[in-house]
């Protein structure tokens, strides 16, 4: 039974990655030519540790509410009303309740934005994986839900990681845009405007990584 679960594990991953070479061999093969002129833009590394301190500050509330509220949080209609806007409606009350006299928005809008609009489908997808608890462990006691809610999330979180990770990491265009922040969300929509299939395959071979890195979170959990 090991040695079966060892080789479809391999053969999930060997699947994957044949999946990211052909994603790989389409950046590089990129049909068309650019509309306008226009040349590869420098990457926005100054956004980095803003984006990673967001990413974990997401994660761990995401993982942290689900803990707390469980399975029901999938069907709560406070968090269904929450996660209805879309991204632009709250750029633009951001936009709207941030004083002129402090200047422009800035990285800390646009993270507090972003964290507003994605957190309630984040713990409303994750909630939705989590398995039923009635009548067990519910019968055994608010302890022995808790220990399951644990090890369930232990479980999830490296598959919703890769799965929800690269959405995260360019989903946030719209605000960029709102807010007058350059992201990674435009730097993605500018190095196809561009044309720019190395810059392109650098991005899907950041997305492998973190896809692989997740399979072996798995594998360990």
């Amino acid at each position: 039974m090991e040695l079966e679960a060892v080789s479809e594990r391999w053969a999930f991953r060997l699947e994957g990655w044949a999946l990211w070479l052909l994603a790989l061999a389409a950046a590089f093969a990129l049909p068309g030519m650019p509309w306008r002129v226009a040349r590869a833009p420098e990457f926005p590394w100054a956004i980095l540790p803003v984006s990673g301190l967001l990413l974990l500050g997401l994660t761990g509330l995401t993982l942290f509410l689900t803990y707390l509220l469980g399975p029901s949080a999938a069907r709560m209609r406070g968090l269904a009303l929450w996660e209805a806007p879309p991204d632009l409606l709250w750029g633009g009350l951001a936009l709207a309740l941030w004083p002129g006299a402090w200047g422009p928005p800035g990285l800390g809008l646009w993270a507090l934005a972003f964290l507003l609009a994605a957190l309630p489908s984040e713990v409303r997808w994750l909630a939705q994986a989590l398995p039923r608890e009635h009548p067990w462990p519910a019968a055994w006691g608010r302890q022995a839900v808790r220990r399951m809610r644990a090890l369930s999330l232990l479980a999830l979180a490296p598959r919703w990681l890769a799965a929800r990770v690269p959405l995260w990491l360019t989903a946030t265009l719209v605000l960029e845009r709102i807010l007058a922040v350059r992201g990674l969300g435009s730097d993605w929509m500018a190095r196809v405007a561009a044309q720019d299939r190395a810059g392109l395959a650098a991005w899907v071979l950041v997305y492998a990584l973190l896809w692989t890195l997740a399979q072996g979170r798995e594998t360990r959990a």
